[in-house]
């Protein structure tokens, strides 16, 4: 049964950096060999489905990466048939209560922690215990993203069995009235100490960041930091097309 890199790396302690704008294998095969833990696979605002999860699980198994799929709600039948079909991660959004996140524990694990519908899953071929084992295996992300979970924070954070509770800009931001607004200041606070209060819980954080902004969250105890590629390409991009522009011109 493989290693749940990212998972086992939280589980010690040691910070977590998983990559989205990953949505074919040949991307994920150009990316294996950096060294990144973990691949954000987007299934609620992207085109992943259920006929792409085994292919792109499997070329994240390829170089030992975690395959973290988001889903689009938090439903049960969605939720364990995402990890029937080959991923090591779920990430749930707007989870708001203690009741919800519950819900997706009950949905991910099996007994006792849970109440998974019982599958081998595609990760369980050929193990024979793997319903002894799954739940060790599986990682589990759910999104802090509206700030009635903000406010609920404390009573969510008393359920066991989520790996990592993951404060989301975005949605945060319209959830207090600034659409757009990540940046904002009053947000910006929330998210650090949404992010403080998880640390402080003794929980796992997480949360999106950029090259700008990483070592600020790290600082304050995230652990699990999702950030995209493709401002690194812009900006090697640019950076290449000045030089040319620049050599061509002289």
């Amino acid at each position: 049964m493989r290693e749940n890199r990212a998972k086992h790396k939280l589980e010690r302690g040691e910070p977590v950096v998983c990559l989205s704008g990953n949505n074919s294998t040949d991307m994920i095969d150009q990316l294996g060999p950096l060294g990144f833990d973990a691949i954000w696979l987007e299934g609620e605002h992207g085109p992943v489905d259920y006929g792409d999860i085994p292919d792109l699980t499997r070329a994240c198994d390829l170089w030992g990466m975690t395959s973290v799929v988001r889903v689009n709600r938090n439903n049960e039948g969605i939720i364990y048939r995402t990890f029937d079909l080959g991923a090591q991660g779920i990430v749930v959004p707007h989870v708001n209560t203690k009741a919800e996140a519950q819900a997706v524990v009950n949905a991910a694990k099996f007994h006792p922690a849970g109440n998974r519908g019982m599958y081998t899953s595609r990760q369980g071929y050929g193990v024979p215990d793997y319903f002894d084992r799954a739940n060790d295996e599986t990682l589990v992300v759910i999104l802090i993203e509206d700030i009635a979970a903000v406010n609920n924070l404390a009573e969510i954070l008393t359920v066991d069995h989520i790996d990592v509770f993951f404060v989301a800009p975005s949605d945060l931001a319209q959830s207090m009235g600034y659409l757009g607004g990540g940046g904002h200041p009053e947000v910006l606070a929330t998210i650090d100490k949404a992010l403080e209060q998880i640390v402080a819980a003794g929980r796992t954080a997480g949360t999106l960041v950029t090259d700008a902004n990483v070592g600020h969250y790290l600082q304050i105890g995230a652990r699990f930091v999702l950030t995209g590629w493709a401002a690194w390409v812009a900006s090697g991009g640019s950076a290449f097309l000045g030089k040319v522009e620049e050599a061509g011109g002289s």
